[in-house]
């Protein structure tokens, strides 16, 4: 047996003890395993940690963001039936019963290697399920220092001690991809290759799709409020986040008006000269370089030898595609800016940008117009529209809007994934539907096709 298909035997024993526990123990299961991470002692070792090990963001905004995070969850998931009948439907006389999926596979980035983790954690232990985590390299030290404070609340309330396990070091793909085979359920965020590779585990998979987030200002803006969130949101943890901006579009009649607001806010638009400089250091050879991968504005300065600093960098673009790499996901501080003559050309613009990259994720807009937002409903292939807000906290839910609280988007078949909902409590789940019989009702041909043939005929 490989070490691999040990973990694996062991997570099944401990599974099919925590698939017998009523919700009250799988709730304080869940509870366990947030405290876990929320702890404020733990919190902050664990964002240390993280900085130290994977060189990426920032330890303020990654103890914000574990706590945020999970504290969404734990309130999404609170009185939420995962164990027995969820549904009593007597009028189809259909009764829906939540099921385990069993043992899930979670494999997780080194962009959040605390809060991404914690969140299928503690999502799998709700619904009962065990959980194996394949972390990336430089996340491995984050999520051992995780398991080891959520093992010890595990342990406090009796559950089994392989409920929650993690591969060995070192981490290799050949253990990741037996892992994915052996397991019942792969979630998967992270690295494109990373999905890629979980569809064609051959083991059901829900993985996610790539960023690229644009959010178009439109004229009937309020052009500070957009510009103070559009701030937030692209320096938070150094822009690690998938659902950080990367490029405005901006209307026309207010272009030079925002831009003041965005250097109001810290922003530093660069001249053409130093964007050219900029493009060497992070697109070296056309590839987005790790050297500027979630650092700082400061940093990237200095290493782009910019005169120039602020606390998140813009350019001007106008073109889409690897000719105009700064069209693409930059995973730094650093925004493209587009000048669009309406919205019907921002929506032009939008649509080429994700055509390039992050067809499916998400879309921003600060607007007053509802028919805008509407129409990127209807028409951009995005599964979320967040409108209003700082795109890199809203999108993964936020107390203030009705989004599941998750670090996963899934960008359905326009990014290539199979579902466009944020990953949550639902997606490691199985429902048996029991059905009864009911009062047979037979439609009339009439009933179905009037319409049909008083316009064609029969």
């Amino acid at each position: 047996m490989t070490p691999v298909a040990e973990l694996v035997r062991r997570a099944r024993a401990a599974q099919a003890v925590v698939a017998k526990w009523p919700q009250a123990r799988l709730d304080e299961a869940a509870l366990a395993c947030g405290w876990a991470i929320m702890r404020p002692e733990n919190n902050r070792r664990l964002a240390e940690t993280a900085v130290r090990d994977t060189g990426l963001g920032n330890v303020e905004d990654k103890f914000a963001k574990n706590h945020r995070k999970t504290l969404g969850l734990l309130r999404d998931i609170a009185g939420v039936r995962t164990v027995g009948v969820i549904a009593e439907m007597p009028e189809k006389g259909v009764t829906e019963i939540a099921r385990p999926v069993g043992l899930v596979a979670a494999i997780t980035p080194s962009t959040n290697p605390g809060a991404t983790p914690a969140n299928q954690i503690i999502n799998a232990v709700k619904c009962g399920n065990a959980i194996i985590l394949a972390p990336s390299p430089k996340g491995y030290s984050t999520l051992a220092l995780l398991l080891d404070f959520v093992n010890g609340n595990l342990q406090r309330i009796g559950a089994p001690p392989d409920l929650v396990q993690m591969l060995p070091a070192p981490i290799t793909k050949d253990s990741t991809y037996e892992l994915m085979r052996l397991a019942d359920l792969v979630a998967a965020t992270g690295s494109q290759a990373n999905i890629r590779a979980a569809y064609s585990s051959g083991t059901p998979a829900i993985g996610v799709g790539m960023g690229n987030v644009v959010s178009i200002v439109d004229a009937s803006a309020d052009l500070a409020d957009a510009a103070r969130k559009i701030a937030l949101s692209k320096t938070f943890d150094n822009a690690t986040s998938c659902s950080s901006e990367n490029a405005l579009v901006v209307l026309a009649p207010v272009y030079e008006a925002m831009l003041r607001e965005l250097e109001n806010q810290g922003g530093v638009m660069l001249d053409a000269e130093a964007k050219a400089q900029l493009q060497e250091v992070m697109f070296p050879g056309g590839k987005l370089s790790p050297d500027t991968t979630a650092q700082s504005a400061g940093k990237i300065s200095a290493l782009a030898r910019l005169s120039r600093k602020g606390k998140f960098l813009m350019v001007r673009e106008s073109g889409t595609g690897p000719a105009h790499p700064f069209s693409g996901e930059k995973l730094a501080p650093v925004l493209a800016v587009y000048t669009a003559r309406d919205f019907d050309d921002a929506f032009r613009i939008t649509s080429a940008i994700y055509d390039y990259q992050g067809k499916g994720h998400s879309v921003s807009i600060h607007t007053t117009n509802e028919a805008q937002v509407r129409q990127l409903g209807l028409e951009l292939d995005v599964a979320r529209v967040i409108v209003n807000q700082a795109h890199a906290i809203a999108t993964g839910g936020s107390f203030d809007n009705g989004l599941p609280f998750s670090l996963s988007m899934g960008c359905g078949t326009w990014g290539g994934n199979s579902f466009s909902d944020n990953m949550h409590w639902r997606h490691f789940l199985n429902i048996t539907r029991i059905s009864r019989l009911i009062p047979e009702r037979v439609p009339a041909e009439e009933e179905i096709f009037g319409g049909w043939f008083a316009k064609h005929g029969r």
